[in-house]
């Protein structure tokens, strides 16, 4: 069994943000932000009763205005281990396009802080590296990380970057973004 679905999620942008406002209703949507949800495939990939790790259960979109990209995800780190970090759902403005372990360009919690939980330990708030990087095709490469299969990464990061530079012209580098996480 393949670790990532045969198929990128099939949500309409309205459904979404419709689901996005019954949960935070005072929510205002920014010109461009990254949205998570953490067991879009719950049903369809791994056990039916429970938050699954190591595979790409779950969906990440990036929505403009008058865009929107869905994509497969993970929102899970790939192993239990103490104190390994799980980002809370919630509205986190946080995120900077930067580089990923000095290596390629990502979307980096160096903007703000976000809460975890943390395996065998209480919830934390801080700035931890939660960051929404690429995957791996064999492994989510996840250590609380919210990633993006390698194959749809080139996609993602490309995108990313055209609604940034769209909404907020030349300084788009130097914005901080909000990734907001529901769960299913």
């Amino acid at each position: 069994m393949s670790n990532i679905p045969k198929n990128k999620p099939q949500i309409r942008k309205e459904d979404l943000l419709l689901k996005l406002k019954a949960l935070h209703p005072d929510f205002v949507l920014p010109d461009f932000f990254v949205l998570g949800i953490r067991g879009y495939y719950k049903i369809t990939m791994g056990d039916p009763t429970k938050n699954d790790r190591k595979i790409y259960d779950d969906a990440i979109f990036l929505i403009g205005k008058n865009e929107f990209f869905a994509y497969n995800g993970n929102t899970d780190p790939a192993a239990f281990r103490q104190g390994i970090a799980t980002l809370k759902p919630g509205i986190w403005p946080a995120y900077t396009f930067s580089l990923h372990k000095g290596t390629y360009l990502a979307l980096c919690q160096r903007g703000g802080m976000v809460t975890v939980f943390r395996d065998g330990q209480e919830e934390d708030t801080g700035y931890f590296g939660i960051n929404i990087h690429m995957g791996g095709i064999n492994s989510t490469s996840s250590e609380g990380c919210q990633t993006i299969p390698k194959p749809q990464w080139p996609d993602f990061i490309k995108n990313a970057q055209l609604l940034a530079a769209k909404y907020y012209g030349k300084d788009w580098k130097k914005k901080v973004y909000t990734y907001t996480l529901i769960e299913l």
